[in-house]
């Protein structure tokens, strides 16, 4: 609520977030993280994709390097995020009527898990297809009426 909110704000300078969690005596134990996420989208767009027409090129060759960069980049972007030592990355992409659907698994042998690499890497995923077909997605005003990313959401964890 907006009185606690400013409360917090008045004392800032008393409570700091002066370090990273401490995992050192944790246990590097195998971790596997699934996110999924869609873009919907108008009909026409998603025939475009099907049929290469994007001007911008290949839309999922480019939104899977872009999910896969974001993966690596994950704490540089989430500030509690440690790096972590991937050892794996696969994006998928499935079509329904009117959305793309990215997928993304990663996995590790570390101490945290991988959560939040797998949601950063559908989010970059599903920002680049935007960005690759928003042309065609404006109407007569400017705006995107019907071009939303939606369903963020870890769908699988895997620990030990």
């Amino acid at each position: 609520n907006l009185e606690r909110w400013i409360r917090l704000g008045d004392h800032m300078g008393e409570k700091k977030i002066d370090a990273i969690v401490d995992i050192g005596g944790k246990p590097s134990v195998n971790r596997v993280a699934t996110a999924t996420g869609l873009l919907i989208l108008n009909s026409d767009t998603i025939s475009a994709i099907k049929d290469g027409e994007i001007t911008k090129g290949d839309v999922f060759e480019a939104s899977t390097i872009a999910a896969i960069q974001a993966v690596k980049l994950t704490p540089t972007i989430i500030p509690h995020c440690h790096p972590i030592p991937l050892e794996s990355c696969k994006v998928d992409w499935e079509f329904g009527d009117s959305s793309i659907r990215c997928t993304v698994e990663v996995g590790a042998n570390y101490r945290t898990g991988v959560e939040m690499e797998a949601l950063t890497g559908v989010s970059a995923g599903l920002l680049c297809a935007f960005d690759m077909v928003k042309s065609l997605e404006k109407d007569t005003d400017g705006q995107y009426p019907i071009a939303v990313i939606q369903d963020v959401k870890v769908i699988r964890k895997i620990k030990g």
